[in-house]
This record gives structure tokens, C-alpha cells and sequence, in this order.
């Protein structure tokens, strides 16, 4: 790989990093970075995951108090399916390629962000019951889904995690991507092992995602939930947009 093209890949990941702890949403920068660089899709998909897992690393490194805030149970519960889940969404990616869900994934995400954006209310209407058990179904379907593709991934667990889950937002800014990290790491095993990941692509924007994905936390503190929900959900609804032109 050519030295210019390994430092754009590595600033296009700290841009992913960051992008995607505060809006869940960083392939809609890593993954045309990485087309753009001359990798064919599946290729580009898989070593975009591999990529990812530095943004769950750096986000949990600089807030691991509020992503293992939960009961240990709990926090088990949701680590080992997403642990599956991502297994399943690699598999199947292998298996059929990456246009199976190319009608249906913008729609996934639109759905994620009027959720998103209605949760509130949704959180009033519940009160203060939870649906754990219907949280832990969502939360496998989107790993899989992580391991798949992943595109607008995040937006899907935040709008689970506000409407079934009385876990606080800023909490589940910093499960959020703990709990995708974990579904690529798995993910990201199968495409290491069946030779499907271009390295140096790889390396260059998976330290940049380290790196962003670092800076995440302390900026999110600086903005107020009331503003970041709307501006996620905006991100999903562009990223749904350009799935469905690119």
C-alpha cells in the first residue's frame, strides 16, 4: 500500500472513531474510505470490520466505568450475544455476499431512527418497567446484523436500549460500542481466518479508530443529550440516503 493512501486511511479512521461513538454510524465514513482506496466490497467490508473493533476498544479504555455499570449478569447476557450474534452476521456475510440486504438495510436504519427520536415519549408511555428479555432479542438480531454489514448499527442499539431498557443515554452511548466492538471482534476472527482481510488497510484505519474513538467520550460529555439524539438520528437518516445512491 502506498504511504499516502495508508495516512488518508488512518485520519478517514480517526474520523470513523469519532463519528461513529458519538452517532453510531462510522461506515458511512470507513467503508467508501476503504472502496475508495481500490478495495472490491467484500473485501472492503470485511477489513472494515476489523477496523472497527478499535473504536469499541477506545471508547470502553476511556469509559469502561459506565460500560460495565450494569449488574454482572446482565453485562454477560449482552456480551455473549452479541459475542454470537456477530459470529452469525460474519458467517453469513461469507456465505452470501454482501447485496443480500442492500433493499432492506436503509429501511433498518430509517426504522432505528424515528425510534430513535420517538424513544422519549415511548420511555414516558412505558414508565418504569423494562423488557429486558425483548432487549436481549433485539440486541442479537442488530449483532448479527453488526457482523454483517453493520452500516447504522449503533443507531439500531440506541433506540433499542431507550425504549426496552432504562438504561441511561450517556451509558448507552458507551455500551453501544462496547457491545458492536465485541460483535466485530468475532466477526473479525472469521474474516482473518478465512484470508478475506487486506491488512494494511486494516492497521492504518483501525489505529485511526483507536484514536477517535478515544476522543469520544469527553466530547460527548461537552453535548446535551436533548441535542445528540436528533443529531444521531439525522446522521441515520443521511446514512440510509446514501445506501441507497452509492
Amino acid at each position: 500500500m502506498e504511504p499516502l493512501v495508508f495516512a488518508l486511511l488512518l485520519m478517514a479512521g480517526v474520523g470513523t472513531g469519532l463519528v461513529g461513538y458519538l452517532t453510531g454510524l462510522a461506515s458511512i465514513i470507513s467503508y467508501p474510505a476503504l472502496l475508495a482506496a481500490g478495495l472490491p466490497p467484500v473485501v472492503a467490508n470485511a477489513t472494515n470490520t476489523v477496523a472497527l473493533v478499535g473504536v469499541g476498544v477506545g471508547a470502553t479504555a476511556r469509559a469502561s466505568r459506565l460500560a460495565f455499570a450494569d449488574t454482572p449478569r446482565r453485562t454477560a447476557q449482552q456480551l455473549l450475544l452479541a459475542l454470537v450474534g456477530g459470529g452469525v452476521g460474519g458467517s453469513l456475510l461469507l456465505l452470501g455476499g454482501d447485496d443480500t440486504f442492500s433493499l432492506i438495510v436503509p429501511w433498518l436504519i430509517i426504522l432505528g431512527s424515528v425510534m430513535l427520536l420517538a424513544s422519549p415519549r415511548i420511555t414516558a408511555l412505558r414508565g418504569e418497567r423494562e423488557s429486558w428479555n425483548a432487549y436481549l432479542v433485539a440486541l442479537f438480531f442488530v449483532a448479527i446484523y453488526c457482523g454483517y454489514f453493520g452500516a447504522g448499527a449503533g443507531v439500531m442499539v440506541l433506540a433499542t436500549t431507550a425504549i426496552l431498557t432504562a438504561i441511561p443515554f450517556q451509558r448507552a452511548m458507551v455500551l453501544k460500542s462496547l457491545l458492536l466492538g465485541v460483535a466485530n471482534i468475532v466477526a473479525s476472527a472469521i474474516f482473518i481466518a478465512t484470508g478475506v482481510v487486506n491488512w494494511w488497510a486494516a492497521i492504518a484505519m483501525g489505529v485511526g479508530c483507536l484514536l477517535g474513538g478515544s476522543l469520544g467520550p469527553p466530547i460527548q460529555k461537552r453535548i446535551p443529550e436533548r441535542v445528540l439524539r436528533p443529531v444521531v438520528a439525522l446522521a441515520g437518516f443521511a446514512m440510509a440516503v446514501w445506501l441507497w445512491v452509492r
